[in-house]
């Protein structure tokens, strides 16, 4: 969105421009709050974060050609800055009354897992009749979502915001921000019980709280195969679609057929190819198909779209090496999503499956129980070889030996990289390998150190 310097003045009262005199006639269409990627004309937001001052690089927004900065204090560079007592504070406001300029429909969507799929979905899907903004990768929190709505194309017509969250009241303030018409949920899991007393049913009202904030005719986009989700409709008056797999749904695939590539059915008497695999991929087009038709798109209109969806970096990418199928879901995990791509995993197919599962972050005081209870899963999947990953995910190994999964198959590593040594030598031509688990583990590293330093065995 654009808006000019004394615009932008006005609309984050107080604030002081320095130095006092003339403002420059510019029109400011860019934002940033990260100074490495900065562009000419751009605002700059100098946010004070944990580890880092945003006020400590505005001289390296300056090189970069940004033609405003909002600081807190006085900088001693040669740029036009806007003192404000808060600089975050101020982006959010900027970005509520940007917003209410606008006036366009804003879909949210929260979830546990899927959220960001999800997103690019619906995006994809409502820019076949809508000219579409979304939220650029998972810029989801009290940074990212303000900074979204700022990007946003000024003549878009929708607009679709992530929402994510770690404590209660997250997604309410972000909800106040965004102002979403439609909320999308698209499951509860144990992703950040450890913030809650509470636990998974602690998360659920978080989550909640995107609905709760839907005006009267607001429409709340549920995922029928969540329970928890399900009830959501309950605390809001306007209308209410339900989608998923499950009969409940309103928006579900008939004559579903689930191949390793993505998935073949039939909605809304509409004929759909996706290539997003397993059901929870089936889940997020229906979904994105949900969104669409409340917002009035003819099905037939998205037969082409969900056929050329596209899976997001790390996130069930799939490629081919030496013979070998690898499935790189390494961006992040939970419980519910460590299911489902062992599910993708299991109807694969291969010679040998191998899932290589990092530890799952942010679960609580029941990690240990969630982290065995995937290790049983998996070797109830059929899973023919578990490599875990860091701390917890011995429980996992644990697991699948009491499932019985064979002590020479089912392994702990301290670390992705000593993971991937031992997979480097272990794999062969026609096995298929899954790499997931949370962010922190970085087990990307282990499909690199396998897959990159040195060629596997031919034989």
């Amino acid at each position: 969105m654009t808006f000019s310097i004394t615009a932008i003045a006005e609309k984050v009262a107080p604030a002081i421009l320095s130095p006092v005199g003339s403002v420059p006639d510019v029109t400011i269409s860019g934002w940033s709050i990260d100074s490495r990627t900065a562009n000419p004309g751009d605002c700059f937001f100098a946010l004070r974060g944990r580890l880092k001052d945003g006020h400590d690089y505005v001289e390296n927004v300056v090189e970069k050609g940004a033609a405003l900065a909002i600081v807190e204090r006085p900088v001693n560079a040669n740029i036009l800055q806007l003192i404000v007592p808060d600089t975050l504070a101020a982006m959010q406001q900027l970005a509520r009354k940007a917003r209410e300029r606008w006036g366009g429909t804003v879909v949210g969507v929260t979830g546990s897992a899927g959220k960001t799929t999800v997103k690019d979905a619906i995006a994809s899907l409502l820019n076949v009749q809508l000219r579409t903004g979304r939220t650029i990768g998972n810029y989801n929190n009290q940074f990212g979502v303000p900074l979204s709505i700022l990007r946003l194309p000024d003549d878009c017509k929708a607009a679709v915001i992530e929402m994510g969250m770690n404590h209660a009241g997250e997604i309410r303030e972000l909800a106040r921000i965004a102002k979403p018409r439609i909320g999308v949920v698209t499951n509860v899991g144990w992703a950040h019980a450890e913030y809650f007393d509470a636990g998974i049913e602690g998360v659920a009202l978080a989550k909640r709280e995107l609905i709760e904030e839907l005006p009267e005719n607001g429409i709340a986009v549920l995922n029928a195969d969540d329970a928890r989700v399900c009830e959501f409709g309950r605390v809001h008056s306007g209308r209410t679609i339900l989608y998923g797999i499950s009969e409940a749904a309103e928006v579900r695939p008939e004559e579903l057929r689930l191949c390793p590539d993505g998935a073949q059915f039939r909605c809304l008497g509409v004929d759909f190819e996706s290539p997003l695999a397993g059901r929870h991929g089936v889940s997020n087009v229906l979904a994105a198909i949900a969104v669409s038709m409340a917002l009035g798109i003819p099905p037939e209109r998205l037969r082409d779209p969900v056929r050329t969806l596209a899976t997001g970096k790390m996130r069930g990418e799939r490629s081919v090496r030496n013979g070998i199928n690898i499935i790189n879901d390494c961006y992040n995990a939970n419980p519910e999503a460590m299911r489902s791509m062992l599910e993708v995993l299991r109807g694969t197919p291969a010679r040998r499956r191998i899932a290589v599962l990092g530890e799952m972050l942010e679960l609580g005081r029941e990690a240990g129980t969630l982290h065995r209870d995937i290790g049983q899963f998996a070797a109830e999947q059929g899973i023919d070889a578990l490599l875990g990953v860091r701390g917890a995910a011995r429980f996992m190994v644990e697991g699948a030996v009491e499932a019985g999964m064979s002590d020479s198959a089912a392994s702990f590593f301290e670390s992705p990289e000593e993971a991937g040594d031992f997979l480097r030598n272990y794999v062969r031509p026609g096995d298929a390998v899954l790499f997931k688990g949370s962010r922190g583990v970085q087990m990307e590293k282990a499909l690199e150190r396998a897959f990159e330093m040195g060629v596997p065995h031919e034989s």
